[in-house]
């Protein structure tokens, strides 16, 4: 059975890119928000198996999101990866506010890596 992926992340096309290229071989089935209201609702909704969270988030940055469901009792245990094009890998650390990100532009292959690192 195909893992449920939420990706939150306000660009559009960028959200797209992921789905297509994630859902090719059916072990993920994405779902998209485009906003980190939306994207709480939906995680809280439909408790997906992993979140993709964008950092920078216009209507709520994703630490804030990823605060709000380590809070609720339904969401808490699902892992997240942030997303971010703000920091490059070799910038940072391996983690942000203790969560693994990874760097925009994504590479579908490491992006699936992580994934399945993370819930398998």
């Amino acid at each position: 059975m195909a893992k449920k992926i939420l990706i939150i992340d306000d660009e559009k096309d960028f959200c797209w890119f992921v789905k297509s290229n994630l859902e090719v071989n059916g072990e993920f089935q994405i779902m998209t928000s485009n906003s980190g209201k939306d994207g709480l609702n939906k995680a809280k909704k439909e408790i997906p198996d992993l979140i993709l969270l964008d950092i920078l988030i216009p209507d709520m940055e994703g630490p804030a999101v990823a605060e709000q469901l380590a809070n609720c009792r339904n969401t808490r245990d699902i892992p997240i990866i942030f997303l971010t094009a703000i920091i490059r890998e070799e910038e940072a650390e391996s983690s942000i506010a203790g969560r693994q990100f990874i760097a925009k532009p994504v590479e579908t292959e490491k992006l699936r890596d992580a994934i399945r690192a993370a819930i398998f």
